[in-house]
């Protein structure tokens, strides 16, 4: 049995408006590949960065909203406690890559009905020797059961399968990919806080690199690491009030397990919600200047330019062969995309849960001119989408916003 049906009541429905709502004080802290902290500690420093930035008290902070993979016993009721807060407002959100949008969404709508005035919003995990392959292992009831018994552990595997049906199906090469690589670390070699930002990466370093599995070669895969991301969320108001620079919603979704009858990954939820996406904003793609996907692997920031509208489903290879993906489009090519500014994943690195709020403290930074020496010029909307829980076959849930700058 098909899901026709819902899908025809996704693609006609449109969330209420998150109007009023702001996103301000987008902070990164301590990009490290391995670290003797927890992930706890990562979530603080990235609080208390939020709130030095801002001069907000934590007294005035009455909402909490946080993704880790290694929190372990705590949880975010517990962290009240670590970090002396007594929010009103609670949320504990795991669906890696989709956290940061989910808890975006969910943030606002508490903000509209009154439940909390300030929210933080922090994704943030430890990495120590071997961790990642421990979160891997246990990740899921399928992949305790039906992957990592017979050899297939991690993403890895699932992204081998997902790309290789993709080129057959597609003609995508291996070049292709490469240009989606290549461009993000030329963006992280802009972007000082990248753990790879320091290492130029040529096409032949990327086409020759070991292999890890099926097609993915080595700068095909994330490299895990400890970190963390967050912003704090409030009314466009108090925002204005307390003389900060801010960026607001323009739309925003989410779709979960989309498209269940594939036998092989090649979209998600995007796919079903993108028109109604945009016409809740009121703009059309090329209204988009900055576009920042999940990209764990390229392949899957491939599928994205297609499910969001930027090309048709098959059509990724031709786009990214036509299209500058650098943040200072400065290449010859007539489409020029920043995409992934700060280098994505595949350039600054995977801080577990952290990874899900990435894009959007990179964009929040963007649309208030805080980039830096990797800002994209006159930036007025960037579009955000998230991808996350890998099972042994595929990626259940995808989010996704457009983001709009604030007045200034």
């Amino acid at each position: 049995m098909t899901n026709s049906i819902s899908s025809e009541a996704i693609r006609s429905r449109h969330p209420g408006s998150y109007q009023g709502v702001a996103l301000v004080a987008a902070s990164s802290v301590n990009y490290s590949r391995q670290s003797h902290h927890g992930a706890a500690w990562f979530i603080g420093k990235t609080l208390d960065k939020i709130l030095k930035a801002t001069g907000i008290s934590k007294k005035e902070v009455d909402g909490l909203a946080v993704s880790s993979f290694s929190l372990g016993a705590d949880s975010v009721v517990n962290l009240t406690q670590h970090f002396q807060l007594a929010p009103r407002w609670i949320e504990q959100l795991p669906f890696g890559g989709a956290s940061g949008v989910i808890a975006l969404r969910r943030a606002s709508r508490a903000i509209q009905c009154g439940d909390a005035n300030i929210i933080a919003c922090i994704g943030g995990d430890a990495a120590f020797h071997r961790s990642f392959e421990v979160t891997a292992s246990e990740f899921s009831n399928f992949t305790i059961d039906a992957s990592f018994p017979y050899g297939a552990g991690g993403p890895n595997a699932a992204f081998a399968l997902i790309t290789q049906h993709y080129m057959a199906e597609y003609g995508a090469k291996r070049e292709d990919f490469a240009r989606i690589a290549l461009s993000q670390r030329y963006n992280a070699n802009h972007y000082p806080p990248a753990l790879l930002g320091h290492k130029t990466l040529t096409e032949y370093q990327y086409l020759n690199a070991r292999r890890i599995a099926g097609p993915l070669h080595l700068f095909d895969c994330v490299m895990p690491c400890a970190g963390g991301e967050g912003f704090l969320m409030m009314s466009e108001d108090r925002a204005r009030h307390l003389n900060l620079r801010y960026c607001l919603i323009a739309a925003a979704d989410e779709l979960h397990n989309a498209h269940a009858e594939d036998e092989v990954q090649f979209r998600a939820g995007w796919s079903e919600y993108a028109v109604s996406l945009y016409d809740s904003a009121g703009l059309a793609v090329e209204d988009i200047d900055i576009l920042q996907t999940y990209d764990d692997y390229p392949v899957i920031s491939m599928i994205q330019f297609e499910d969001l509208g930027f090309c048709a489903k098959g059509a990724g290879p031709e786009f990214v062969r036509r299209t500058d993906l650098r943040f200072d489009r400065s290449g010859p090519e007539k489409n020029k995309l920043p995409h992934n500014t700060s280098g994505g994943q595949l350039s600054a690195g995977q801080a577990g849960a952290a990874a899900g709020y990435m894009a959007l403290v990179e964009s929040i930074r963007q649309l208030t001119g805080q980039a830096e020496a990797n800002q994209v010029s006159d930036a007025t909307h960037a579009m955000v989408s998230g991808f996350g829980m890998i099972n042994y076959d595929r990626g259940l849930c995808s989010a996704a916003t457009i983001l709009k700058a604030g007045q200034a």
